[in-house]
């Protein structure tokens, strides 16, 4: 499964280091009083930086609804076994996935993973909206996950997260709402931080550790 980039489109500025982190963050202290209180608390944000490909995807489709603590045990079977690439997971009988931890309907999606043939070279020269069109044909890759691997693996700049319960809280408490945005009116609420979303939403990230180790999130 491919989606061609057009060729008057690409991804736009990449985050590639923490020097690019620190633009950005400079530039949103400097259009936004918030932001700028918020990254006074905070301290310099990480970089968080990812690979892409196969196993970034598969490894979200693991993660969900379950513990970290169980995510990291799973994956750790899965790469004892191998199992962590397209050929192998194709290859894998139902009994071998079940064994490692996978579900039934995990076992579906991983197995919809690999039969998609993403192009993943293609996706690093896509804007955002074409790599989550592309994601999120894949059954068990939500809008969500798709803007995660955006943002962290494949380093778009601009592409936020609205649906994160975590930045919805932390925009709560930072711009003092009556309660946490929904997600549509969060997505418009982010336009002001672009062309650093990005780095918006590691500041919100990091301001909802501080905030939740300081008073608790409620």
């Amino acid at each position: 499964m491919t989606h061609e980039p057009r060729p008057d489109r690409g991804p736009g500025r990449i985050i590639e280091t923490d020097a690019c982190v620190a633009e950005g963050a400079a530039w949103l202290a400097s259009v936004c009083p918030r932001m700028a209180h918020a990254l006074d608390q905070t301290g310099p944000l990480p970089l968080r930086r990812r690979k892409d490909g196969f196993d970034q995807l598969l490894a979200a489709i693991v993660s969900q609804q379950v513990s970290v603590a169980a995510a990291n045990a799973i994956w750790k079977r899965m790469k004892a076994a191998r199992l962590t690439g397209p050929r192998k997971i194709l290859w894998a009988s139902d009994e071998d996935l079940r064994a490692a931890g996978l579900s039934r309907q995990k076992i579906r999606y991983a197995r919809a993973l690999a039969e998609a043939r993403i192009d993943y070279r293609a996706l690093r020269d896509a804007p955002t909206d074409e790599v989550v069109a592309t994601l999120t044909e894949v059954p068990g890759i939500g809008v969500w996950t798709a803007e995660i691997y955006a943002m962290f693996s494949l380093g778009h700049a601009d592409v936020f997260a609205p649906g994160d319960l975590a930045l919805q809280e932390a925009a709560r408490l930072l711009y003092d709402l009556p309660e946490r945005p929904r997600e549509r009116a969060f997505r418009d609420m982010s336009a002001a931080w672009s062309p650093w979303r990005s780095v918006a939403a590691r500041t919100l990230w990091a301001y909802y550790h501080v905030a939740k180790d300081r008073e608790g999130i409620r």
